[in-house]
């Protein structure tokens, strides 16, 4: 019964351990400034209602664009296929909210068949031969989406959009269990 009880203990504390690592690497990730004048800029989807952004998509299009007016020779490159529940893709949404904002449509790249974190990567970088490109997405989310890109042959800067307040806990508790998910796949 003792060995059992120190067991659970190792286990807990590795756990523990384990967040704290990933949440310090997360934190550094996100707090690094990409430099000017990258090539592409990959916005990573998110949920999409309509043609409406959900909260952290609208922050990483808004962190897109603010780094895309200060560097107009970048091209955007929209992510994202139509999830379940959403009436368009997440990449037609994001040109959309681009669009609207008053960036040329031949500035604007489309990826809209992706699911995933890696597949927005891998289709975008397939379909632009993209080497170099700063990574917009929320915070939280940057630490392994670069991680993805360099594996896929990118080097990626990450720019961190802002997560909103109310869905920091869900989405650090998936992201840990996507980082494990990501590491048992070797990606």
């Amino acid at each position: 019964m003792k060995k059992l009880f120190y067991l659970a203990i190792s286990l807990v504390v590795a756990c523990f351990g384990m967040v704290a690592f990933y949440y310090i690497q997360i934190k550094q990730t996100a707090a690094i400034p990409p430099p000017n004048n990258i090539p592409y800029i990959i916005v990573l989807g998110a949920k999409a209602n309509e043609q409406k952004l959900s909260k952290p998509l609208k922050y990483r299009a808004e962190t897109a664009f603010a780094y895309w007016e200060k560097n107009q020779k970048s091209q955007i490159v929209v992510t994202g296929g139509q999830g379940k529940g959403e009436t368009t893709t997440e990449a037609e949404a994001l040109q959309n909210f681009f669009l609207k904002k008053g960036v040329p449509e031949n500035r604007i790249l489309v990826e809209n068949k992706s699911t995933s974190t890696y597949e927005n990567i891998q289709f975008a970088k397939k379909l632009f031969a993209i080497e170099e490109a700063v990574i917009v997405s929320n915070d939280f989310h940057l630490f392994r989406a670069t991680t993805i890109a360099k594996k896929e042959g990118i080097q990626a800067y990450p720019l961190a959009a802002k997560t909103p307040f109310w869905a920091k806990l869900p989405l650090y508790a998936r992201e840990y269990a996507a980082i494990g998910k990501m590491k048992l796949k070797g990606y």
